[in-house]
């Protein structure tokens, strides 16, 4: 959920809220901090990339009960460099990049850009933030969030551990 106009006094609301929290920024580049921070100590569980404050989260709560997805930092450089040769698309990437340029989304020509920039490396983009990389591992660790949620003692019990 995108929410407009966020600021401190939406945050005392959403936070407290939230039972799921994705910091989904690329390893190496630090997009996340503080915010899920306060998530994380009010009970929630985060779905993120070993960046920025999720990497002191996970030696606090334990990894294991994150749901954790994407390549290590140290690999940023050599997985931009090979990005132009990059041909493991994940079948569910193609899919909804396919619904995307069929306009199922809403207009085929406002998100070209976009497509191509991640999609049509020689000739539009680079995907510098390697989303077509994390792309299957993010997929998966989702699927983990879907197992846990409905285990509710689980959920808990990794909730309980998140505070």
């Amino acid at each position: 959920v995108f929410l407009p106009d966020y600021n401190v006094s939406v945050a005392e609301v959403v936070i407290p809220a939230a039972e799921l929290s994705q910091h989904i920024s690329t390893a190496g580049t630090e997009a996340s901090g503080t915010s899920n921070m306060k998530f994380q100590a009010n009970g929630c569980l985060i779905i993120g990339t070993m960046d920025g404050a999720n990497i002191e989260i996970a030696d606090e709560m334990g990894r294991e009960n994150m749901f954790i997805f994407g390549f290590d930092a140290k690999d940023l450089n050599r997985l931009r460099r090979e990005r132009a040769d990059f041909k493991d698309y994940d079948p569910r990437w193609v899919e909804a990049f396919d619904m995307i340029r069929e306009g199922v989304f809403g207009e085929v020509e406002y998100f070209k850009d976009l497509v191509d920039s991640v999609n049509d490396i020689p000739n539009s983009g680079n995907d510098w933030f390697l989303l077509a990389n994390d792309f299957a591992s993010y997929m998966t660790a989702q699927d983990e969030v879907d197992k846990v949620y409905r285990d509710q003692d689980e959920w808990t019990r990794r909730s309980i551990i998140s505070t």
